[in-house]
């Protein structure tokens, strides 16, 4: 006689980023950190890959500071990774850098279309190749700093799965901060 059999974990889904471009525009720009260390950017790493680790899929996950390519955070989730996965890592955080906004409100934009987006900013055959605009780069913004501090990179899911989890788990961790969407300059997000 056999044992009935257990039912399998069921995986969290990530939560699916917003669809228009307006929308993704504005948590851009107001989902801000209260200040972003070396620490912080451990912390933020870490949780996306706990998070991903509960996926099948092989992801590689990346922070670094805007200045310099200095790296602050690399890890992939599981084995299957390839060169690959660091060129995408590598595109995504050049175009979030150079636009400064994220690789999926570039996609919104341009509607997933790389010879429009190409055109529209002269970009040649040798440099198109240099930027992606599929979710999965963020634009890392801290309050009161003008401009992009960091860029954080998830490859290896859908491109909205990709920028989802990076939304869905800054969003917990600003939560976690006192510091969530729309909180105030130097006050805490208020509970209801």
């Amino acid at each position: 006689m056999s044992s009935p059999a257990l039912p399998l974990p069921t995986i969290p889904p990530i939560t699916p980023p917003p669809t228009t471009l307006e929308s993704v525009l504005h948590l851009d720009s107001t989902l801000q950190f209260p200040t972003f260390t070396s620490s912080t950017a451990w912390t933020l790493g870490s949780l996306l890959r706990q998070r991903l680790l509960q996926f099948p899929n092989p992801c590689c996950i990346n922070i670094s500071l805007a200045q310099g390519n200095h790296l602050l955070f690399h890890a992939v989730t599981h084995s299957g990774t390839t060169p690959d996965n660091d060129s995408w890592v590598a595109r995504k955080r050049k175009a979030v850098l150079r636009w400064g906004v994220s690789t999926y409100a570039l996609h919104l934009k341009y509607g997933g279309d790389e010879q429009v987006f190409a055109a529209k900013h002269a970009l040649g055959p040798e440099e198109r190749g240099e930027y992606a605009i599929h979710g999965g780069g963020w634009p890392v913004r801290v309050r009161g700093v003008e401009g992009v501090v960091a860029v954080v990179v998830v490859s290896g899911l859908k491109q909205e799965l990709d920028h989802g989890v990076i939304l869905e788990v800054v969003g917990e961790m600003l939560e976690g901060m006192g510091a969530g969407a729309g909180a105030g300059e130097g006050e805490k997000k208020k509970e209801d």
